[in-house]
């Protein structure tokens, strides 16, 4: 029987966010499931959308022995401690140093990983993995769309196989792949060619989005691009918030020959230098965008959706900032609904209110982010739960949630979720598990860049982009940048990080 080795080692690191992720972060897992260990791995993981899970459906399938290691990410943050890398590290490690005769290895990564120590975290993980199994064993690995890829994990891994859609609706279907590409070096007994390329630009996150132009089209293309002579192919357009030479979007192609390789890299190369112009669009200011959808909710039968971008904390953000919040209350909005906020001190102190009684506090703004600070007036405690709840849309895919003591705070007409633990709003229940109905709402801000858009768009009259203050930017150039390779510009058409700052 097929032996294969498996684990996982998920965090995206925004290395400008103002919280780095300690080894407790991946115990709880934030809004992944919490850190599992051996069998424990398949009940964790099974039919949810992660890569783990579609593997392991496609793993069973083929019959295999699966020997599973460790499974475990965290929120997007600042810089993963030495201490949970490495400890994390030592028991994929030793679960395969342990595990006997093996057949291959499979890893669940993200591709975004800067640690306290190291500029390249995934990087380091493949060439320990590789050390340890030696160069003919088979090494594959799904990674997330916004991998910032290194020369170094091409040069360790027979195959790194990114998620084709943002939202990252296909988490579970890139695990299958994965299996796939691993029965066919199995079978074929061959390695494929490489070929690794990155494209010149940082891509700013709010338009990286595949259900839109011009990523819709890539994708599209890269799929046609696909072959026998050309088993797997990816794009990804990469996390642009971590100030290492690496940062940015790649391509990743694995060829029968090293010309099929380069030949299908090249192409893809080539049409996302020619969309440079396209990765654009409009971005407003709190209160202009605010009015925009008190005016526009007028005239909608479905409510006007507002991403609040630059505190997301799919990106990083702490979840905290007040600058929607306000914009919102300072503009008399009706019948909307912001979350989520996270703040365990405000949610503890509602809970011992209770429900139906005000409540004074200074919500979020504890982030120390420029241009934000806590929201002081009184609310009205309208809801209370546990934080824990089933998140079933697309995105999240059945997740068991759990946010702790959380919360429903009313200021006016504006609604607010309070939780104690971050995860970015992109499932509808993340509003109903604390008694607001979405689709009975005028406005929605969602604490989300693009995730959300998966289960919001159904609902949603339009969609627009809001920059209020956050730890990620939604205009890449706004970052202080210090350690970029020379020459990548630092937004579409923007001016190139220079050789010596």
């Amino acid at each position: 029987m097929i032996r294969i080795a498996i684990g996982g080692f998920l965090h995206e690191t925004n290395t400008f966010a103002p919280t780095k992720a300690v080894y407790d972060a991946f115990v709880h897992g934030g809004g992944w499931p919490p850190m599992s260990r051996g069998d424990a791995i398949f009940a964790a993981t099974d039919n949810i959308n992660v890569g783990m899970s579609g593997f392991v459906d496609e793993a069973r399938r083929e019959g295999w022995e699966l020997v599973p290691t460790i499974w475990c990410a965290a929120s997007p943050s600042a810089h993963v401690t030495q201490d949970a890398y490495e400890r994390v590290v030592k028991v994929i490690l030793d679960g395969i140093a342990d595990a006997g005769p093996l057949d291959g290895v499979y890893l669940d990564l993200h591709g975004a990983m800067v640690t306290e120590h190291l500029d390249d975290g995934e990087g380091e993980l493949l060439a320990r993995v590789r050390n340890l199994i030696g160069k003919d064993l088979p090494l594959v690995v799904s990674l997330d769309l916004h991998a910032n890829v290194t020369a170094e994990m091409v040069e360790q891994a027979d195959a790194l196989i990114a998620y084709r859609t943002y939202p990252h609706i296909d988490m579970a279907d890139t695990g299958r792949a994965a299996a796939k590409h691993l029965a066919l070096l199995l079978k074929s007994k061959r390695k494929f060619a490489k070929a690794f390329r990155q494209p010149p630009f940082l891509i700013p996150i709010s338009w990286q989005c595949t259900d839109l132009q011009p990523c819709k089209s890539i994708y599209a293309k890269l799929a046609a691009l696909e072959s026998d002579s050309v088993p797997t192919l990816s794009f990804a357009p990469g996390f642009p918030a971590a100030d290492f030479p690496d940062c940015g979007p790649s391509i990743f192609a694995y060829g029968r020959t090293q010309a099929d390789a380069d030949r299908a890299a090249d192409t893809l190369a080539d049409l996302i230098g020619a969309h440079e112009n396209d990765f654009d669009g409009k971005i407003y200011a709190p209160d202009d965008g605010v009015r925009y959808a008190m005016e526009r909710s007028g005239r909608a039968s479905k409510p006007i959706v507002i991403a609040d971008t630059q505190d997301n904390p799919g990106a990083g953000g702490d979840s905290d900032t007040t600058g929607m919040l306000r914009a919102l209350v300072r503009n008399g909005a009706t019948k909307a609904a912001i979350g989520v906020i996270v703040d365990p001190a405000t949610a503890a102190a509602a809970h011992d209110a209770g429900t139906g009684n005000s409540l004074t506090v200074s919500l979020g703004g504890k982030s120390g982010i420029p241009g934000d600070a806590p929201f002081e007036d009184t609310f009205i405690v309208e809801a209370l739960s546990d934080g824990r709840f089933i998140a079933p849309g697309p995105y999240f895919g059945g997740s068991r949630m759990n946010l702790g003591p959380s919360a429903c705070l009313r200021i006016g007409d504006v609604r607010v979720v309070v939780g104690s633990r971050k995860s970015q709003l992109a499932d509808q229940a993340m509003f109903r598990f604390v008694g607001i109905e979405p689709t009975e709402q005028s406005i929605l801000v969602n604490k989300s860049s693009v995730h959300f858009r998966a289960d919001f768009t159904p609902i949603a009259e339009e969609i627009i982009i809001c920059a209020a203050p956050g730890a990620m930017p939604a205009d890449t150039a706004a970052l202080p940048w210090t350690r970029l390779r020379p020459g990548i510009r630092i937004k579409p058409n923007g001016p190139a990080f220079p050789s010596k700052i």
